[in-house]
């Protein structure tokens, strides 16, 4: 179900904006993600590109919400340098945000169309990879007396 941007979307907004002016830097270095946990703190990250797959931004910004004890994020968005605006998360970071945090909200859209999603509604009939894992049985040590 879509839901519309809320003013505290638009500080997330700004608050990525506002890292990808000043903290992006060269072709390293080109996208910000802004997330807020669900107890109102704000992290924010910057991608690390490298030509062999670097993290994308919102990925970089997960491990740095960890770090801060920000274990439990409501919603995110992204947006690049060179005042690009919103930018949706690709398909690996759906992935990743959808296994770390599957009741996650993401700011997409451009211009006058921004808006907010559940994660789910970014992966339909999404492959979710703690429902395929499978339950290890505790055996007791063989023994070979």
């Amino acid at each position: 179900m879509t839901t519309q941007t809320h003013n505290a979307d638009h500080e997330l907004i700004q608050a990525a904006a506002h890292v990808a002016r000043t903290r992006c830097r060269g072709d390293n270095h080109t996208m910000a993600a802004a997330a807020r946990a669900r107890d109102g703190r704000i992290v924010t990250a910057v991608n690390a590109y490298h030509f062999t797959g670097g993290p994308c931004a919102e990925l970089v910004l997960i491990g740095t919400a960890a770090a801060e004890g920000a274990y439990d994020l409501d919603t995110i968005v992204a947006v690049g340098d060179r005042d690009r605006g919103v930018v949706p998360p690709c398909g690996r970071c759906r992935q990743v945000l959808l296994d770390y945090f599957p009741a996650l909200k993401v700011i997409v859209g451009r211009g006058d169309s921004i808006r907010t999603v559940r994660i789910t509604d970014l992966l339909p009939e999404s492959y979710v990879w703690a429902d395929h894992q499978l339950e290890v049985e505790e055996t007791a040590p063989l023994s070979t007396g």
